[in-house]
């Protein structure tokens, strides 16, 4: 029988209670539970002398007791003194027995497993596991490194290990199907499953963890080979299944198009022009077009997508554009409405503020079909909404939804002929590793040209004791040069309304020690309405100086405004740091960013800001921002697939993944059935974003 068809209420000590349990971990069989994998290891299978530990590592320690008193301070504890022929640690419990207080007698020898902290000036551990040992020339050594699982309520580290044992005794005499093809595996050049599965869950004493935790150890590489293939193949799959649903083949815009790029007082770049083929060869196809757009702040991809829109237009079909925001949302309105009213397309707009009266009429022309070109927040794939012939949509900033979400407005222009096209687009450069994983399932585009004439921003990073010199070099650019210069302030306080408190007193202390400056602001608690306001003001050069808060990160276009002071940057990412500073440079005059810490800085802090300083490429700071934080942060907290991987990991393992990449293709297209075998033993039933 193969592994897949026992089941783990066979093993000994799974009780239905434990099976519910360990049913929430997607284990259900042996063959899940094997590939239950290890995150970390720890090493008992070697003593550390007490002098030769450190803190910030785990160790094992074998020590014969001083003493044990109970210590009262902050919270009662039992600290217990103990020591070997180098040294001596205290161990501390906050949580003990009086039987556990009166095993550790003075002479006892005990053997000691935990972290290792500082307190007093020595050597401490805090609630370390024990065991009493009796000969100390024979301490019970464990015989290979002990592998730390995923766990869930109710399920200890140690009951996993002995289940996990269990399953591993049986699986030289068991069936575990080769899923990878001969072809694949030689090409790959990977080691036997079986010995590898053995070899991660028991690693031997002297094993170079460094290897192992790298990626680099042949037993682990042959795992996380199966997972990333596994991953592409699911990617592939619900590819597959999209573009199977027929969709409007949609000809070339041979009218609203040329009109619109006559009314611009600027020419397309090669690189616009370039998507923009792509993008209207896609949209004539009879399936749905699957595209992201990529491209730096300002490099237009806001005009790609009206081109776009203008070919589903003019063959009489309505456009949906969703934005995360309601600031870049109503950016987009102004921009499309500009646009396209001069070619008396109706545009509508869709956010949850309206009001009542408002919303009723948006809604109407939406689903009368008098409105082509709806605009709009999270709030267009609502219950209320009804297309009349949706046949494209349109989303801003992808990884602020998760996938299943722009499914959702899919499905809501679902009709008879078929489903719309989805053009994707984002100012934050995804990595190249990253997109072909987590966005294997869409053509990419890049816009990697910015309009001529632009030019680098200059950004300086600053402690914040400097603030009044920068009070100073702000208050003369504006007034002696005229340009005009934002003002952000970072995210102070978790609650929203105090990030805005903070701003209106960084405005008023500001227009203090301005006085000859117009001082705006603009935050997330002020209506729609009043912030695109501001927003007017600003643009017609009527404001010098616009504090705000984080809400312009996107979306907003001043070219006169070529300095920017983001204070805190160390609390924001780059990705948002960067998105920031696109906002200046959007003309001919030299721009500059100063980044106006407060120490002291963190590490991570440290580099971000020094990438920041270094470089304007957004492709770059993308890949730092990968390395930083990792994929699961960089993508969105929804997009949670890729950050679930078991043994792989996308920056660790990149290298590999081009080449695998094609191996899943091939899986995909000659080895069907395996594929589908080797997507269900990774990743379950579930899809990888959510169901289509």
């Amino acid at each position: 029988m193969d592994l897949r068809d026992y089941d783990i209420a066979e093993l000994k000590g799974v009780g239905p209670a434990v099976r519910e349990k360990l049913s929430k971990l997607g284990i259900e069989t042996y063959q899940d539970l094997l590939f239950h994998l290890p995150f970390r290891y720890e090493d008992r299978t070697r003593i550390m002398p007490t002098a030769s530990i450190s803190a910030g590592q785990s160790a094992q320690i074998l020590v014969k007791v001083e003493h044990a008193e109970i210590a009262f301070g902050r919270r009662r504890s039992l600290v217990c003194r103990a020591s070997d022929n180098t040294g001596s640690v205290d161990l501390r419990f906050f949580y003990f027995s009086k039987a556990q207080k009166d095993k550790l007698t003075k002479g006892q020898w005990i053997l000691c497993f935990g972290d290792v902290s500082r307190g007093s000036g020595r050597a401490t551990m805090i609630h370390p596991e024990i065991k009493y040992v009796n000969d100390p020339s024979r301490p019970p050594l464990d015989n290979c490194l002990t592998p730390v699982y995923p766990v869930t309520d109710g399920v200890k580290q140690h009951s996993l290990r002995k289940l996990l044992q269990q399953v591993l005794q049986r699986l030289p005499k068991t069936n575990l199907e080769e899923l990878l093809p001969d072809t694949v595996k030689q090409t790959l050049g990977v080691d036997d499953l079986k010995a590898s599965l053995q070899f991660i869950h028991n690693p031997p004493p002297g094993t170079d963890l460094v290897d192992l935790i790298g990626g680099e150890h042949p037993a682990k590489r042959r795992l996380i080979v199966e997972e990333l293939i596994a991953f592409n193949l699911s990617m592939l799959r619900l590819r597959e299944k999209i573009v199977r649903e027929p969709a409007i083949a949609l000809p070339p815009s041979t009218q609203l198009r040329p009109r619109l790029l006559e009314l611009l007082p600027f020419q397309l770049t090669s690189a616009q022009v370039k998507v923009g083929e792509e993008i209207s060869h896609d949209l004539n196809q009879p399936h749905p077009m699957l595209r992201l757009v990529q491209g730096d702040v300002g490099s237009g991809k806001t005009l790609v997508a009206a081109m776009a829109a203008l070919q589903a237009i003019e063959q009489g079909y309505q456009v949906a554009l969703m934005a995360p925001t309601e600031i870049l949302a109503e950016q987009h309105w102004n921009n499309f409405s500009g646009w396209l009213g001069e070619l008396d397309i109706e545009c509508a707009f869709l956010v949850s503020k309206l009001r009542a009266s408002e919303r009723r009429q948006m809604l109407e022309s939406i689903e009368s079909g008098s409105a082509q070109m709806i605009i709009g927040t999270h709030a267009l794939f609502q219950d209320a909404v009804n297309f009349q012939n949706l046949a494209l949509v349109i989303i801003d900033e992808q990884h602020r939804f998760g996938v299943h979400q722009r499914l959702s407005l899919k499905e809501k222009g679902r009709h008879s002929h078929g489903v719309p096209h989805q053009l994707i687009m984002t100012a934050t450069p995804i990595p190249r590793t990253l997109a072909m994983t987590a966005y294997a399932d869409l053509d990419t585009s890049i816009i990697d040209e910015l309009p001529p004439g632009r030019k680098p921003v200059q950004t300086l990073v600053m402690p914040d004791t400097k603030r009044h010199q920068v009070v100073h070099r702000v208050a003369s650019a504006c007034q002696e040069q005229g340009v005009q210069a934002y003002w952000v302030c970072t995210l102070i306080e978790e609650s929203e309304e105090l990030q805005c408190q903070a701003a209106e007193v960084t405005a008023e202390q500001l227009a203090e020690a301005m006085p000859h400056l117009s001082v705006g602001l603009v935050h997330g608690r002020m209506k729609p309405f009043d912030k695109q306001a501001i927003m007017e003001q600003f643009k017609a050069g009527d404001i010098d100086l616009l504090v705000a808060t984080t809400v312009i990160e996107v979306g907003v276009d001043v070219p006169n405004a070529s300095l920017m002071v983001i204070e805190n940057p160390e609390r924001l990412g780059l990705a948002q740091l960067h998105q920031l500073r696109g906002r200046v440079g959007r003309g001919a005059i030299e721009s500059h960013c100063v980044l106006l810490y407060h120490s002291p800085l963190s590490q991570n802090g440290r580099a971000r800001l020094e990438t920041m300083r270094e470089t304007n490429d957004g492709f770059k700071i993308a890949e730092k921002d990968l390395e930083l934080r990792g994929p699961g942060e960089v993508l969105g907290t929804r997009q949670t697939g890729i950050a679930e991987l078991k043994i792989a990991d996308v920056m660790r393992d990149r290298l590999l993944i081009p080449q695998l990449q094609q191996s899943a293709k091939l899986m995909h297209q000659q080895y069907p059935q395996l594929a589908e075998k080797l997507v269900i033993r990774w990743l379950g039933t579930r899809e990888v974003y959510g169901s289509v």
